[in-house]
């Protein structure tokens, strides 16, 4: 039928329009969403600003945080309070219910007359869309629903409600939702009132129904933001489901979506895995959505050769300019070296590239570039004495950047298989997208999977995803209650409410009763733990809740390795997923071939692959009939797809038109123990795919706030030497440090000293150790027979109670180290297999034997925690076993020691350049810098720099003598803060390692607070003196000014509870950069707690957590703003604040003004406020609040004047 142009689409033949769409998505990546306001409890202006408080890159200076999406923030003044049995506030105030019938406090009702002049400035500024989150409406959504109504009324056009968006506890994340909602809807409306203008009668009368993030149809009215952030790649997932799992064979299946810019992977194993938290383009969004891992390695991911190493991403070229072969100018991509590599053949690729969009793909211009980057590699490489590669050819430099990709998309597999306890080995890989098919092959070869799927409508498999999917409504709503038998009633009940909500909605689009299924689920977890599983038994939809509680514990176990006996269990939500059963797609069978192994060629080709150029086979899809046969290499090419069936791998065609790949068995060509730059990258990403695992299993496995919440811990790999090699990107303080304690160990017990099975437990500063609180288990790796270990293991993880002074272990008046709870120098926890309970035990409550102290106060936190520490390290045994059996000890080892010297001349690099530079400066290469602690203790630098060889000798000769606090560092500090500070310095993707030390020297003169008597109090070296080392070392390399120079411990318990925190403040500014404000610096990167968590957990009320400003110091580049924290005691507790900066003000740079000092605060409730200075340890009572204002960071560069004006400019 044709249409003139300009003319509406008539609908008469159309019944029904399903759609997937990018648009939420893209106008999150591109910040080009509506303009909103965010109205929020008052005290929390700033909160989603700060967030978690984390910064993503651990080595950057110039921190860089995607900006919040709402443009006002109007603070309201309205607050409600948990209700606490324990609470000894007089709190004289009306209560009221919540959705779960529970009560609340109304502290502060809503006035509506000052409200409503709030909003009308907000509408005079010409906002139209609010978010609206308060605290706790989750449970009480009364004070937002008032709100929204008056806003209603006012004109305002869209308003998101944090309640309706996702009832869930946690404030920022459901805050963060309620922005996005607000931001995105708007533009999707525009887009559907745009989409429905195209057809006659907009559309009226055909039923129109989008594809959410959680996999689910929904009708376009429902259709909103915060669920549609996944649209596109959801379809896709629901395809796989669709068309590549069997449900007689149950195999699970890995779905590889591999596009221009991105790969999306997936695991489908007969139900859909949902999460419920996410974040996309640096906004965290609370809402149900497919488990899909997104990694930045498409085909449209540029291509980099830097510092020795081939990477790959995450930068794209994007559709324009393009990769090179667009002939528009642009980036060398991996679509380029697939191209050159003849995997992609321009014969049958459209024509649409050039100025007049008619020509071809530009093969000649991709192997000029190639060409450029194959001689920058071997030029780097002929001058390298450890390699006697010949020099690399194009097509071999080519073939290197497809290693590298695969590797980056293999490492995301591996998070969605091994990192939740699933065999990567096990599944089918089905892949789909417009380049997975080039790839799938050597993806699968890589992982051990021996069957590839590929769909005959692989290009387009969302869109047949898309027709085939469900229609899905969601209800949900918060629980909070014990799951008992007691309770059993009350779920029954509402589970039973939210069904019915469920088929009211779905009535309303035309599904009956008998077309509707229902999921039922209760968001379930361990009291005392932050971990909860949505768990729904699978007993169709008959509600059996003691199935309940079985389903939790076996998802518990699978997913963290263990349960805890004893411990109750916690409902925080209940949820009901009820779907619109669709219609099944008629499954076409194709013809049957007379002659299954001669299928018709549709032409020959050369391709390269390891083996050289091959001569290769091109097939049509469109002329293959079932059971047609093809052996690799050959090529199958579709019109939305190219398949590249590499050699030793065979294709079959099912009787559906689908194709079966058989991963035959990869034989590896031994690739010597000389450096290959290609190898080189890929072991990086091996080495660090290690220690990324052992990570995952100890967040998985540990129980405890601090390490599975918090994520205060580090792992990392190490070699037969104990040089460090390889680390997740964890905590700094941990990464430089750990190689002390693994090489304290290996000189005290000796190799004779060590067997295969032993663990050993250590955290005492003579052992390598930080401070006490972090306990360090290491375990040898040994292989196969090898009498020595061939690896080291370890990880590092801040124990929340050790015993000690205080609650927490953090105390700031220590003198001894004794006073810091338990010390271990080299304690056996697992010897010849047997886990040292008993002896484990009595060490942990050693410390009550020391006036004043108790020993643990959380013992069953710490035997779990080791626990997960210990197989942590197991699973870093298996993953290091298995690259030496792939590779060889010999070829392992080799590599190790390549990184190790590819850190080490970057390095020496940067300190030619800085030496030399000043030696031109000043005649000679010596740096030096000086910074106070706070009770002007000096911490003094001397950097003597061999600009010939690359080398420097770090002295802190001059620095002041150990203190009577607990302020001293021991060494392990001061090496982590040269070698991460060295690694900032370089400024290039480098891994962090051993190999950064080797042309260093530190000398540290004993005595000092830099290496204090093995006895000396050392609990806040390593919180706050690391921190300061960071400031001087920088200060000595001129790099950027200085941090807030402390993490601001708080600590709070009794007998029966404790807490610890560490605070955000100012970054420092540098060079062309303004400091960040409210983040973590340096040493630490720790996250922070929730508000709501913090409040329904613990006895206090969070007053305020806002952004100190002006705190931050002048400058052509303004430093961080600090923060302003206000915590209320509900009951009598122990404080301990353990802080710095609180005399000394951070110090700007290159004429830049210095950050404010901090302040601690305490207001009695009698209104009387005391200075507690930087360190204290007291009794609060109730109503006491306890103010925090943390330092902001240094300015740089001298500030910037306003005409005629003695004002500074910030």
């Amino acid at each position: 039928m044709k249409i003139p142009r300009g003319l509406p689409i008539p609908t008469d033949n159309i019944s029904w329009i399903r759609m997937g769409t990018t648009v939420a998505t893209n106008a999150l990546l591109e910040r080009r969403g509506e303009r909103c306001a965010l109205l929020i409890t008052k005290g929390f202006k700033d909160l989603l600003y700060i967030g978690n408080q984390t910064r993503p890159k651990i080595f950057e200076f110039d921190i860089r945080i995607p900006e919040v999406l709402y443009e006002e923030v109007i603070e309201v003044d309205e607050r409600v309070l948990i209700v606490q049995d324990a609470c000894q506030l007089n709190l004289d105030l009306p209560k009221d219910e919540t959705v779960n019938f529970e009560k609340v406090f109304i502290e502060r009702a809503i006035d509506e007359s000052v409200l409503t002049e709030q909003l009308k400035q907000l509408r005079s500024k010409g906002i139209h869309s609010l978010a609206i989150a308060f605290l706790h409406s989750y449970k009480y959504p009364n004070h937002e629903r008032q709100v929204g109504r008056i806003a209603a009324k006012m004109g305002f056009s869209n308003i998101s409600l944090s309640s309706d968006v996702m009832p869930m506890i946690k404030i920022v994340p459901r805050g963060y939702t309620a922005c996005a909602d607000a931001y995105l809807t708007p533009k999707i409306r525009e887009y559907i009132n745009s989409f429905n203008a195209g057809f006659a009668n907009n559309l009226d009368g055909v039923r129109v129904e989008f594809m959410q993030s959680d996999g689910g149809l929904c009708p376009v009215e429902k259709f909103f933001g915060s669920r549609a952030i996944m649209s596109g790649p959801a379809a896709g997932v629901v395809g796989v489901s669709l068309t590549a799992f069997d449900n007689l064979t149950k195999q699970p299946v890995i779905g590889f979506d591999m596009g221009g810019t991105s790969t999306d992977v997936s695991r489908y194993a007969g139900s859909f895995a949902h999460v419920m938290e996410t974040t996309t383009a640096g906004v965290t969004i609370q809402a149900p959505q497919l488990d899909i891992h997104t990694v930045a390695a498409g085909g449209g991911s540029r291509l980099f050769f830097r510092s020795g190493l081939f990477e790959v991403g995450p930068e794209s070229a994007g559709a324009t300019p393009g990769p090179v072969c667009y002939r528009k100018n642009g980036y060398l991509t991996v679509t380029d070296a697939n191209l050159i590599l003849g995997r992609i053949i321009p014969d049958y690729f459209p024509h649409i590239f050039g100025e007049n969009e008619n020509e071809p793909l530009d093969r000649e211009s991709s192997f000029k570039a190639m060409q450029h980057i194959t001689d920058e590699a071997n030029a780097f490489y002929s001058l390298n004495p450890d390699s006697s590669r010949a020099q690399m050819s194009v097509e071999e430099t080519a073939l290197g950047f497809i290693d590298v990709a695969n590797e980056t998309m293999c490492r995301a597999i591996k998070s969605i298989t091994q990192s939740k306890g699933y065999d990567t080995s096990q599944h089918m890989l089905a892949c789909f997208g417009g380049a997975g098919g080039q790839h799938a092959c050597a993806i699968a070869k890589s992982l051990g999977i021996k069957t590839v799927f590929v769909h005959r409508f692989s290009g387009i498999l969302s869109a047949y995803g898309l027709a085939l999917a469900d229609v899905v409504h969601e209800a949900q709503e918060p629980a909070g209650k014990i799951f008992t038998k007691e309770n059993f009633e009350y779920f029954r009940n509402r589970l039973d409410s939210l069904k019915e909500q469920c088929r009211c909605e779905l009535a309303k689009v035309g599904f009956t009763d008998d077309s509707i299924r229902y999921e039922p689920f209760l968001h379930m977890r361990y009291e005392r733990t932050d971990c909860a599983l949505m768990c729904a038994p699978s007993d169709g939809e008959t509600i059996i809740l003691e199935r309940y509680e079985e389903v939790f514990r076996d998802s518990y176990k699978r997913e963290f390795g263990f349960t805890i006996p004893h411990r109750e269990i916690i409902v925080d939500d209940i949820r009901v997923r009820g779907v619109g059963m669709s219609q099944m797609a008629e499954r076409v069978k194709i013809a049957k071939s007379s002659e299954p192994d001669n299928p018709p060629l549709k032409a020959m080709t050369q391709c390269y692959f390891r083996e050289g150029k091959l001569n290769t086979k091109i097939y049509d899809l469109n002329d293959l009939k079932y059971g047609h046969t093809m052996c690799g290499p050959c090529i199958i090419i579709d019109i939305n797809s190219t398949i590249v069936i590499e050699p030793l791998c065979k294709a079959t065609i099912t009787d559906e038109g689908n194709i079966f790949i058989s991963i035959g068995d990869q034989v590896r060509v031994p690739i010597g123990v000389d450096i290959d730059p290609i190898q080189l990258s890929i072991f990086s990403h091996r080495f660090m795919s290690i220690a990324e695992q052992m990570g995952r299993v100890l967040q998985r496995s540990a129980i405890s706030t601090n390490i599975k919440e918090r994520l205060d811990f580090s792992c990392a790999l190490f070699g037969p030497d104990g040089g460090l090699i390889a680390n997740a990107p964890h905590i700094p303080v941990h990464l430089g440090g750990m190689q002390a304690t693994v090489r304290f160990q290996i000189e005290h017990l000796g190799f004779e000293g060590l067997h295969d099975g032993d663990v050993i437990l250590c955290n005492h500063p003579k052992a390598g150790g930080s401070h006490l609180p972090d306990l360090t288990v290491i375990t040898p790796v040994y292989y196969k027979g090898c009498k020595r270990p061939a690896f080291f293991v370890a990880n590092r993880g801040h124990h929340a109670d050790i015993g000690g002074l205080v609650p927490g272990s953090m105390p700031p008046h220590s003198t001894s180290l004794s006073q810091e709870g338990a010390a271990f120098i080299s304690f056996k926890l697992v010897e010849e297999g047997r886990f040292q309970e008993a002896k484990l035990t009595e060490l942990l409550n050693a410390p009550a034997n020391v006036p004043g102290c108790s020993g643990t106060r959380n013992l069953s936190d710490n035997l779990s925690d080791l626990r997960a520490q210990i197989a942590a390290n197991r699973k870093g045994i298996g993953l290091v076993c298995e690259l030496i059996d792939c590779y060889g000890l010999d070829v392992v080892h080799a590599y190790m020691s390549h990184i190790q010297s590819n850190a080490e001349m970057a390095v020496r690099n940067l300190l030619k350049q800085v030496g030399r530079k000043r030696r031109e400066e000043t005649g000679v290469a010596k740096l030096t810098a000086i910074d106070y602690m706070d009770d002007g203790t000096p911490i003094y630098l001397t950097v003597e720099i061999d600009d010939a060889k690359g080398e420097a000798k770090f002295d802190f000769e001059g620095t002041g003598p150990e203190v009577y606090s607990s302020c001293n560092a021991p060494p392990a500090v001061t090496m982590a803060a040269v070698i991460y500070c060295l690694r900032c310095l370089v400024g290039s993707e480098i891994p962090l390692n051993q190999g950064c030390l080797a042309p260093i020297s530190i000398k540290i003169p004993q005595g000092t607070i830099l290496s204090p008597h093995e006895t000396a109090a050392v609990v806040g070296g390593n919180v706050l003196t690391s921190q300061r080392l960071c400031d001087v070392i920088f200060l000595a390399f001129n790099a950027v000014a200085a941090s807030q120079g402390c993490m601001n411990n708080i600590a709070f318990g009794d007998d029966e509870m404790g807490y610890y925190e560490t605070v955000a403040g100012g970054a420092g500014a540098g060079p062309g950069f303004n400091g960040r404000s409210g983040v973590h610096t340096h040493m630490t990167n720790t996250r922070i707690t929730d508000p709501e968590i913090l409040e329904t957990r613990y006895p206090v009320i969070l007053r305020e957590f806002s952004i100190r400003k002006g705190s931050g110091g002048s400058g052509e580049f303004q430093g961080g703003d600090g923060c302003i924290r206000r915590i209320e005691f509900r009951r009598p507790l122990k404080l301990s604040v353990l802080t710095e900066r609180r005399a000394l003000p951070p110090y700007g740079l290159a004429g830049g003004q210095a950050g404010e000092r901090g302040l601690n605060l305490l207001h009695r409730r009698s209104g009387r406020s005391i200075n507690l200075g930087g360190k204290n340890c007291l009794d609060v009572y109730p109503g006491d609040v306890l103010e925090l204002r943390t330092p902001g960071g240094g300015g740089y560069g001298k500030p910037k004047y306003m005409a005629g004006s003695s004002t500074c400019c910030k």
